[in-house]
């Protein structure tokens, strides 16, 4: 997506580029397979937050067809009672007003009017400035219950961040608050895949090569593995930290320009994610609501659960649903192991009737997301030396804004 963004910025503004993927297809981690009975699955639980600053500047939001989620969540407690949250950000009283409600004192309901007064004081990249610390730490600090804090931000925010410890840096806790707060959680209507689709789509005819894997960057030339060398006035490396080092590890002590591979300077620590997909026949056991499910209990493998078609009914074919099942952090099961515990999980939750859903496919996402500490800079050097460039989340924080963000800025550094 970051070099994507790049290169359509490069191209508005008349320069010639060229995109190279290994892959078969554009988008990278964001992508959508579509089965042969007709379901789009998209690869790991993915969502457009609408009011990410970036994502406004570059997407046609009418042409995605974007259909919204509901603010709020079902939370399943740790008894398997379940309690529903309507808008717990955006309307933070209303949402926790019930006095039988197992999910947050009076305290806590005033605690989310608090910091939504005061995340709306600043600007997005105001509160990515702010000084961290933790995410659990800074909910504690807040005064939240411990109750609310497991009941609530734990699953909520842990699934945001694939991190169900909270060690997330603050100051983006702050900021995914603020974006929860003032826009919604969104798909397009056929898959998140027509994100970088759109964005392809503006480029030139040729702009883009597929299924081209690059064996090494050497500064504004990029040999590829078919040992083909091509020649740019600049290279943007756009891709996690990891392959960043490795495609520049050649260049590694050289003096000519400066530049040398510091890995402190490519961060390569992932989040892992696991999805798995089942197709259930008839009404959808989400009953249509549009809410995702959250799973409050600490030991759970299901970690949180949507139904996709029922914000998108091209998600599945008519008379089925989709499940979405999201397994957060490393597990030591195999495929099959860990779809013979989620049925059971999911029969607890949703019914007997889950232990004869049809398994689709599991996706596994080693790197789905770039670990965020506090202490790390919000963003990382992009230009490495003369004509050599890198843009991704990975040069920045984990999320779509900021690959968007990254590849705009190293395209305005191009320009200038």
């Amino acid at each position: 997506m970051a070099g994507l963004a790049c290169a359509t910025w490069l191209h508005r503004a008349g320069q010639s580029v060229l995109v190279l993927d290994a892959a078969d297809a554009v988008g990278g981690r964001v992508r959508t397979d579509v089965t042969a009975e007709g379901f789009r699955l998209d690869r790991g639980f993915q969502v457009l937050l609408t009011n990410y600053p970036e994502a406004r500047r570059m997407f046609d939001y009418q042409a995605l067809n974007l259909k919204a989620f509901r603010s709020g969540a079902v939370i399943r407690m740790p008894d398997g009672q379940e309690t529903a949250l309507q808008n717990p950000l955006q309307r933070p009283l209303a949402a926790f007003s019930a006095l039988k409600s197992p999910v947050g004192t009076l305290a806590d309901k005033l605690r989310i009017v608090s910091l939504v007064r005061h995340v709306l004081k600043y600007t997005p990249e105001e509160l990515l400035a702010r000084p961290a610390t933790d995410t659990l730490s800074f909910l504690r600090r807040y005064g939240w219950s411990e109750q609310m804090i497991n009941t609530f931000f734990k699953p909520f925010f842990g699934g945001v961040f694939l991190d169900r410890d909270l060690s997330t840096a603050s100051n983006f806790f702050e900021f995914v608050f603020q974006q929860f707060v003032t826009g919604e959680a969104a798909i397009p209507a056929l898959g998140m895949q027509q994100l970088p689709e759109q964005l392809a789509s503006r480029l030139p005819a040729g702009a883009v090569r597929l299924s081209t894997p690059v064996a090494a960057v050497e500064g504004t030339q990029v040999r590829l593995t078919s040992g083909q060398v091509l020649q740019g006035a600049a290279v943007v490396v756009a891709t996690d930290g990891l392959t960043a080092l490795r495609l520049l590890a050649g260049r590694s002590g050289n003096a000519d320009d400066g530049f040398s591979v510091k890995a402190a300077s490519f961060p390569t620590a992932a989040r892992i994610t696991t999805c798995t997909y089942f197709a259930a026949e008839g009404h959808s056991p989400g009953r249509g609501d549009k809410l995702l499910r959250l799973n409050a209990s600490p030991n759970a493998l299901a970690h949180n659960v949507s139904f996709p078609a029922d914000v998108s009914a091209a998600y599945a074919p008519a008379g089925k649903s989709l499940v979405s099942v999201s397994t957060h952090g490393e597990r030591s099961l195999n495929g099959a192991e860990l779809t013979t515990r989620l049925r059971e999980e999911l029969a607890a939750w949703f019914g007997p009737a889950a232990r004869q859903w049809q398994h689709l496919r599991t996706y596994r996402i080693a790197a789905a997301l770039p670990v965020y500490l506090a202490g790390q800079p919000v963003r990382q050097p992009l230009k490495l030396a003369e004509g050599l460039y890198r843009c991704s989340d990975w040069a920045a924080y984990p999320s779509l804004n900021a690959a968007l963000a990254t590849g705009r800025e190293v395209a305005e550094m191009l320009i200038e």
